[in-house]
């Protein structure tokens, strides 16, 4: 394991989200561009195997319930599903059910969307306005690798009620602490 941060080379505040046409674990393709009307959509790069996503599951779920009428949640994994069968797409969805995902979690197969979005590390979420330009890049709270409850911040819920409430995000970006993205060679 590898212990990576958020990478801010690729995305600035402002950025455009990338497009997606990914297949969801509900057997559907799901394209960014299919949603709209939100107040903000926020793109989370996970799997199911890392030691830094599988505490925050339940969390990602409980945000994507809270927050779900207002923002779109996608999680995306981008693994090599061939070297991590852990992350296979079947895992995904015994995964998505088990922990109650009512949000899309989709597999970016080819890796493209996570290199165009600039993801490096698992969890590794960025959090559009309504207008689907980068808002927030950062971290969820400072419990990396722990359940959020033991943390002492709540950065990413912080930033979605401010996106929510103002349509604008001023919580200051910390990044985000994970694996690395399981690159193909």
């Amino acid at each position: 394991m590898v212990k990576t941060l958020s990478d801010y080379g690729k995305l600035k505040k402002g950025s455009p989200a990338p497009e997606f046409s990914l297949k969801g674990t509900d057997g559907k393709i799901h394209k960014l561009s299919s949603y709209a009307g939100k107040k903000g959509y926020l793109v989370i790069f996970m799997c199911n195997h890392c030691p830094f996503v599988k505490p925050k599951m339940g969390y990602i779920a409980e945000l994507a319930g809270k927050y779900g009428k207002d923002i779109q949640v996608f999680g995306i994994n981008a693994n090599d599903q061939n070297e991590y069968p852990e992350d296979d797409f079947e895992t995904m969805k015994k995964v998505a059910n088990e922990k109650g995902f009512s949000f899309p979690y989709l597999a970016d197969e080819t890796q493209e969307i996570a290199k165009s979005y600039g993801a490096s590390c698992t969890p590794d979420p960025f959090l559009f306005d309504a207008g689907k330009k980068l808002a927030y890049h950062g971290r969820f709270d400072d419990a990396h690798g722990e359940a959020h409850s033991k943390g002492k911040t709540s950065e990413m819920e912080a930033a979605m009620k401010e996106l929510i409430e103002t349509g604008k995000v001023t919580i200051q970006e910390m990044p985000s602490l994970g694996c690395n993205i399981k690159w193909k060679r």
